[in-house]
């Protein structure tokens, strides 16, 4: 399967659905509350129209998939997750540009949408690597990814500009497929308890 494929995916907590203008009021109200930062990217309530727009052309140009996430228990889409820099001749994906509004943090909602995007990547697109990247300075996201059972492979330095001019260091982590099957198994259980 490609890995552009818009396509639903579901688990007992989320649904990834394909990222649509009709989702634009509930991330608006998603976006209200969260923490802007000058390294990181969320876009702020009265920005998600133009960031929908941006995602379905890069969508179009075939570098990213996007998905607003649905979190199941209250029905409300609260945030969302890309399939990015899709390289498909090489079946290698990057995981990014996820955000998730402050009601969904701290739930099951980022590990059980992970676990539906790894599952996606290696088991139905036969991905050879997932990569995951964040900047530097953002701490609370390097640990995330690391809880996720991601490896640093490395970091990228001066890998970008920032929109204020500031050098971004780049943090480059991977999952392959060999570490899916025990990455699979602690998001499961993690889950699990809750």
């Amino acid at each position: 399967m490609l890995l552009t494929l818009p396509i639903a995916l579901e688990n007992a907590y989320v649904r990834l659905e394909p990222l649509a203008p009709e989702h634009e009021a509930d991330l608006a109200a998603a976006a209200v509350g969260l923490e802007h930062t000058w390294y990181t990217s969320v876009p702020r309530p009265d920005g998600i129209a133009a960031d929908i727009a941006q995602r379905l052309a890069w969508r179009d140009e075939g570098h990213m998939n996007p998905w607003a996430v649905r979190r199941l228990d209250t029905g409300r889409v609260v945030g969302t997750t890309t399939f990015c820099n899709i390289d498909q001749p090489n079946r290698h994906v990057e995981i990014g540009h996820t955000w998730i509004g402050r009601e969904a943090q701290r739930t099951a909602v980022n590990t059980a949408s992970k676990l539906l995007l790894l599952g996606h990547a290696f088991e139905a697109c036969d991905a050879i690597a997932v990569e995951f990247r964040t900047h530097w300075h953002n701490r609370q996201s390097r640990a995330a990814i690391a809880r996720l059972g991601a490896r640093q492979d490395g970091v990228l330095r001066n890998h970008r500009l920032g929109p204020d001019g500031t050098l971004r260091d780049t943090v480059v982590f991977s999952i392959l497929p060999h570490e899916w099957p025990a990455v699979r198994l602690d998001l499961t259980e993690r889950l699990a308890r809750g």
